[in-house]
């Protein structure tokens, strides 16, 4: 039997999903097919309606190997596992004459700890163990979670915290799950044989397609212990956001609760010299991080480097000293030791690397304000350290042995891949070398036809925006384009507090729309309201730039209120321009313009995510037409049409908003006679 063609199998996946192939989609499966035989690797920006998870399931799926996919998003994953896998897989097993299997994972903390729920939460103030269900009142909301999480244990295939609905706070979810760090080992633990962390790493093994998060990828990369299976193919979706996931993973933080709490879980396991020279160290660092001043550190100061090596020896005499005890006072005490070691050995092995002082790492102080609900965090200072660029490490545990094709909507910066695959460790394109990884950048465009469907309108006559200043003139724009708009706004902002200011001020001055804000409910349900009446405006910061859906009429004009460059005191990203420049190169450009180039990419992608979809986007910031970056900038943008006319945009969102409210209209009319008609019918 002959194999069956790329565009055979491609028409059968679409039709099984009951989409309609695109010739960027077929362009984009016709390139990850090539890299996957060719060995290479592939970038590939695929816009908004290309249908870009079937453009690398298809090809993937084909090939035969193991694939994996990590994608940023939770929505994603679920899309892939739950519509679009089985679908595709029914659809090709005819012709494939075999049907892969699939599965999800991700990080152990992710899925319900059958030991942790049946035997408690080793307590720091407790001998022995704490039982969460007896402590919690049942009347009290954590008590409720933990009782229904309970019940739900005996029913869940999964043990995943996804499928769990409604969901539950961290606060919650931490009574109920261990890190990898804090898990007893299967082979030790009572439940290992009924594990479900356990058992998403058998099912994986067993895949052809494993399923992850950009997150565990990282982890993977990093620990140098193996957490996903041997794989042939890797797929990252929604690249462009891999980059600062992994540097997440890679970023050590010190807190003085951090600290003390290793102290409380180690003092009745270990011998009392032992333990005193832990919290001795522990209060030294302490009364440091009272006076810490946010910033980053170039050199460590004397005073703090004392306390780094203090608390990091007292960590390994305390680790010496756990593992050479055993106390048959203390109930469960696996478990209790192993939550021990893991909060000294977090504790020890960042202070070491800040104490090592490696000159690829940037280190600094960061304040923060008490922040309550699901995230919880108390007000102080944390000690960090990052890595200065992760592009090495990408480039080395990456870019071996396996192809990669990383794909988004947004690769091209600039007009080209360069400044993405700089970021991920890649020499420019066409680049020749016995260690340079070969790659290609392949734009597949987008359905949307951008120059008829949107607006990039850029205020130049606003005042150029000063850092924390008076904004009045933009204020005053935003409030005249929402009432062009009749409401149907996507509000984003540089930062919280301006955010938080413009809804202040537009709630009184146009008290008609309702101004949604971030963080007064949660994301889903603020989306969810945004799209349920076109009137209502929603404004907020990152998450939105990049987490918002909404087509049709209630998403119609999308506001920034400035060009999304990094603050200035940012440690890391000052610190990254500094070694650019240093380096020889354009440290603004390399790093600043580039970041707010692909937040911007992002932000103007919630406009057009339909092919009905109408508006505008309104850049509240004349630095876009005015500075010599803003060419850049703007060739990062979809290819909306351009103006800085107001008067023009006025008139274009009106024009818009009376076509949608007649559309409206004629829905809501054809509503009520359908209603009618049913009800004469029942009279009938």
């Amino acid at each position: 039997m002959t194999k069956p063609s790329l565009p055979e199998l491609l028409h059968a996946a679409v039709t099984a999903v009951g989409g309609t192939e695109r010739p960027g989609q077929v362009a984009m499966a016709e390139a990850v097919e090539e890299a996957i035989d060719g060995g290479s690797h592939l970038l590939v920006q695929a816009g908004t309606g290309t249908g870009k998870s079937l453009g690398y399931l298809v090809p993937a799926l084909a090939h035969g190997e193991r694939v994996v996919v990590a994608t940023a998003t939770l929505a994603l994953q679920r899309q892939l596992v739950e519509r679009d896998l089985p679908r595709t897989v029914d659809a090709l097993h005819p012709q494939l004459r075999r049907r892969p299997e699939f599965a999800m994972l991700k990080g152990r903390s992710n899925y319900l700890c059958l030991h942790r729920l049946h035997e408690g939460v080793p307590q720091d103030e407790e001998d022995g163990l704490f039982d969460q269900f007896e402590a919690a009142a049942p009347t009290s909301k954590l008590g409720q979670d933990l009782l229904r999480m309970r019940d739900w244990a005996d029913e869940t295939e999964t043990g995943d915290r996804d499928d769990l609905t409604p969901g539950v706070s961290d606060r919650a979810w931490a009574q109920v799950s261990v890190s990898s760090r804090e898990c007893l080992g299967a082979t030790k633990c009572a439940y290992g044989a009924e594990c479900f962390a356990e058992s998403a790493r058998e099912r994986a093994k067993l895949s052809e397609v494993v399923v992850t998060n950009h997150a565990l990828l990282a982890i993977d990369a990093i620990e140098g212990a193996p957490v996903l299976p041997q794989h042939e193919v890797l797929i990252v979706d929604e690249a462009h956001e891999l980059v600062s996931r992994v540097t997440g993973v890679a970023t050590g933080e010190l807190t003085p609760g951090q600290v003390n709490r290793a102290v409380r879980r180690a003092a009745k396991l270990v011998n009392e010299k032992a333990a005193d020279q832990l919290q001795t160290a522990a209060e030294g660092f302490e009364r440091l991080m009272e006076l810490a001043l946010p910033g980053r550190l170039e050199e460590i100061p004397e005073d703090l480097g004392y306390a780094l090596m203090a608390l990091r020896d007292a960590c390994r005499t305390v680790i010496s000293a756990i593992g050479a005890t055993r106390d048959k006072s203390v109930q469960d005490e696996d478990a209790v030791r192993k939550q021990a070691l893991a909060s000294v050995e977090s504790v020890h092995d960042v202070a070491e690397r800040i104490t090592n002082g490696s000159e690829w790492d940037v280190v600094w102080y960061e304040r923060h304000e008490p922040r309550g609900g699901a995230a919880y965090r108390p007000s102080g200072a944390s000690l960090r350290v990052a890595p200065m660029s992760v592009s090495g490490l990408l480039r080395e545990k990456l870019f071996t042995d396996r192809s990669v094709v990383l794909t988004s909507a947004t690769l091209k910066l600039g007009g080209d891949f360069n400044g993405v695959g700089a970021s991920l460790g890649l020499a420019p394109e066409g680049t020749e070398g016995d260690d340079v990884p070969q790659w290609k950048g392949v734009d597949v465009g987008s359905p949307f036809d951008y120059r008829k469907q949107g607006i990039l309108y850029v205020a130049k006559h606003l005042a150029r925006p000063a850092r924390d200043g008076d904004r009045g003139d933009m204020l005053d724009e935003l409030t005249e384009l929402i009432q062009a708009a009749g409401g149907r706004t996507l509000g984003l902002f540089s930062s919280m507090r301006a955010a938080q200011l413009a809804a202040e001020e537009l709630r009184s001055r146009i008290p008609e729309y309702p101004i949604l804000l971030q963080g007064e409910e949660t994301l889903g349900e603020l989306i969810k309201n945004f799209a349920a009446d076109p009137r209502t405006c929603l404004f907020g910061t990152l998450s939105l730039w990049q987490g918002v859906d909404v087509p049709g009429p209630s998403c119609q004009l999308v506001v920034m209120d400035k060009i999304p460059f990094p603050r200035p005191d940012d440690p890391l990203m000052s610190a990254r321009q500094k070694a650019v420049e240093e380096a020889g190169g354009n440290g603004f450009m390399a790093v600043a313009a580039t970041h707010a180039a692909l937040l911007m990419a992002q932000g103007a992608g919630r406009l057009v995510r339909a092919s009905g979809d109408r508006g505008v986007v309104a850049v509240l910031d004349q630095r876009l037409a005015t500075a010599r970056y803003g060419s850049y900038l703007k060739a990062s943008l979809p290819d909306f049409w351009f103006t800085t006319d107001r008067n023009q945009v006025r008139k274009s969102l009106a024009a818009i908003d009376a076509k949608a409210r007649q559309t409206e209209g004629a829905e809501q009319t054809e509503g009520a006679e359908q209603t009618v008609s049913a009800e004469q019918a029942e009279g009938d």
